[in-house]
């Protein structure tokens, strides 16, 4: 595996592989494939999406670890980026087809509706994240600082389960969102195990 993933051409089929959701969505949209409600479906499946390369990028450390695959890390950058864009589209999304671009109208839904504001927020705290993923901009911060403001996606990922838990209020569904909060938990947990670990005895 870790010379598949140290392969040249590992990080060019990630991209085609991370994109193959948006271009199957774009297809469904043209050709009337999203069912009675394909704006509804659209926005909906581009958060679906955002979750799961949020649930992705955080296991990479874990399985790099655990199962001895350090190339994997090349990855990880890549996959951060597409989280950032799936966001993106999920919130442009929104902005289009639930607003059609009325500013006014979305910052008083913002202000109105918490799940709004918590997917907003998460959304600022990732912008954040993307522009600062490069590595001049580890060079201008300081490698100390950077790695405090990148720990920033473990409340990213806290939001977006809140925002997601909101939503699916309305309807009373929760059976997925526990799937992510359990994923998520388990993720952030495996990390305070092992930071427990290195931590000197008294």
């Amino acid at each position: 595996m870790n010379r598949w993933l140290g392969h040249r051409a590992a990080k060019p089929v990630g991209f085609v592989l991370a994109c193959l959701p948006f271009a199957w969505l774009v297809w469904a949209a043209f050709s009337d494939q999203l069912g009675a409600n394909p704006a509804e479906a659209l926005i909906r499946s581009l958060g679906d999406w955002t979750l799961r390369f949020l649930v992705l990028v955080l296991a990479i450390t874990p399985l790099r670890v655990t199962a001895g695959w350090p190339a994997l890390a090349r990855l990880r950058r890549m996959v951060g980026l597409f989280v950032f864009f799936y966001a993106c589209m999920h919130l442009l999304s929104y902005a289009w087809f639930d607003m059609e671009f009325d500013l006014s109208g979305i910052a008083a839904d913002v202000a109105k509706r918490p799940f709004i504001l918590v997917g907003f927020l998460s959304w600022l705290l990732l912008l954040a994240l993307a522009a600062t993923s490069f590595n001049r901009a580890i060079r201008t911060m300081g490698a100390a600082r950077w790695q405090m403001l990148h720990r920033a996606v473990y409340v990213i990922a806290g939001l977006a389960v809140l925002h997601f838990f909101w939503m699916r209020a309305g309807k009373n569904d929760f059976a997925e969102v526990a799937v992510y909060a359990a994923i998520l938990a388990s993720l952030l947990g495996w990390r305070l195990w092992r930071r427990f670990l290195r931590k000197p005895s008294a």
